[in-house]
């Protein structure tokens, strides 16, 4: 039982976790978890147990003066008499950019577990703390930390040939089934003790496909937001002089703007935003739609969003406020809909809108996000899925950003309702197989 259980766990941390990262187990009850990882370590409070000799073992002191990628406390909050404490010490472990995870059994199989005590199947322990999912993120808000994002894993935590697998892999994240799993595991950040301390710059990215006649309104309505802000227009494949547009403008301008331009080199917005943010020169990054049905006056909102740490990945959201008689079809509506629930259940973070252009996030993250793309593969030609999935794996804090959604004043929408939203079912179903069902 012992052996399946934490294969299957390592399974599931490795969709986070990945082989260059340092990862830290505090008061580890055995070899299971962190010392089976390739840059894994394993701290104690107090005495060193002779398990743990051959392991990477470090001090208390050395993890506090090293930069850690993540922290893990597995299961040890059953037996701490003082789970605040231990929070609290653990905080002081980590940076800005760590991520903790806390695995805790659900109370539900409290009977079962002592029953699997009583007849040998598991160690036998005294579990002193059985705790509900709200309790849990009380005591980490206590402690300054914000939960990210909570999963319900393992149905059966034995060895059964085929049903096991099957049982964990495709039934317990459903809903329903899930609130019967063994284990939970919760991916928390640390607070920020204050917003950032410099005032960053901005570069909005622009992905232009016949768009010739926003280019100017584009220009002349972007607001300025960090010192040294920058606007890359990208232009891909046009039938329209929307090149030519961009050229001309660029060249007259005189704006707080620097300006970039750029054609991409192959198809798809997605396409254009990486040769964009490749580009970038600036601290923030954002995408802004050239068909200006995100208002660039609106983007301040995502820039106090990120610079206040009240996210690390900030999303657009179109379906709050009323939009404008023509902003969106009535079918390009429910889709929407649809796929904001489906993504947010898959991504285990609420998404209201996941198509809505808009994205912003820092350069760090991104080039971590961009350096293990790997995973997912070259597989979004929109370049909102990419950001969302690789966010999502990095455990990064994503919080939506209402905004006024307008209907077009020049062109024809880009998007094909049919085909593409085909296109994303498909990448629905792909994200489920690397994320939700591994």
């Amino acid at each position: 039982m012992k052996k399946y259980f934490y294969s299957t766990l390592r399974r599931y941390l490795s969709l986070f976790i990945l082989d260059t990262n340092s990862v830290v187990e505090i008061d580890p009850a055995n070899s299971e978890l962190a010392a089976t990882l390739p840059n894994g370590h394993l701290c104690f409070r107090s005495d060193v147990p002779a398990w743990s000799k051959g392991a990477s073992v470090k001090t208390v002191e050395q993890v506090r003066s090293s930069s850690n990628d993540f922290i893990l406390v597995s299961g040890l909050v059953h037996y701490e008499r003082d789970i605040q404490k231990l929070l609290a010490e653990v905080r002081t472990l980590c940076q800005s950019d760590t991520r903790l995870i806390l695995t805790y059994y659900s109370s539900l199989w409290k009977p079962l577990a002592s029953l699997a005590s009583r007849f040998g199947w598991r160690s036998k322990v005294a579990e002193t703390n059985w705790l509900a999912h709200e309790d849990v993120k009380n005591l980490l808000e206590l402690e300054n930390f914000e939960l990210v994002r909570a999963d319900q894993k393992i149905l059966v935590p034995l060895y059964v040939p085929l049903f096991g697998e099957l049982a964990n892999r495709f039934i317990a994240p459903l809903p329903f089934f899930r609130n019967f799993c063994l284990l939970n595991i919760a991916v928390a950040r640390p607070k920020a003790t204050s917003p950032m301390d410099d005032q960053p710059s901005v570069t909005v990215v622009v992905p232009a496909r016949n768009e010739a006649g926003n280019i100017e309104n584009i220009l002349r309505r972007m607001p300025r937001m960090g010192p040294n802000d920058e606007i890359i227009f990208i232009e891909g494949n046009s039938t329209d002089n929307t090149w030519e547009t961009i050229q001309r403008v660029a060249k007259s301008y005189g704006g707080p703007h620097r300006i970039q331009i750029a054609q991409q080199d192959g198809k798809g917005k997605g396409d254009a935003v990486r040769k964009g943010f490749a580009m970038a020169r600036n601290e923030i990054l954002m995408i802004l739609d050239a068909d200006i049905t995100v208002p660039p006056e609106d983007l301040p909102k995502f820039y106090r969003a990120i610079i206040e740490d009240k996210g690390e990945f900030i999303n657009g959201s179109r379906l709050v406020y009323p939009m404008e008689k023509r902003a969106m079809r009535f079918f390009n509506l429910l889709g929407n809909k649809f796929f904001a629930l489906a993504f947010s259940f898959v991504l285990s973070q609420r998404y209201k809108d996941t198509l809505c252009g808009t994205k912003v996030l820092t350069k760090a993250n991104y080039l971590k996000l961009a350096s293990n793309r790997s995973y997912f593969g070259d597989f979004d030609p929109f370049g909102d899925f990419d950001l969302i999935f690789g966010a999502a794996r990095m455990g990064l804090k994503i919080i939506e950003v209402p905004i006024s959604y307008r209907e077009r004043v020049y062109g024809d929408t880009n998007i094909s309702r049919w085909r593409h939203g085909a296109i994303l079912l498909a990448m629905l179903l792909f994200a489920a197989r690397k994320i939700k069902f591994l």
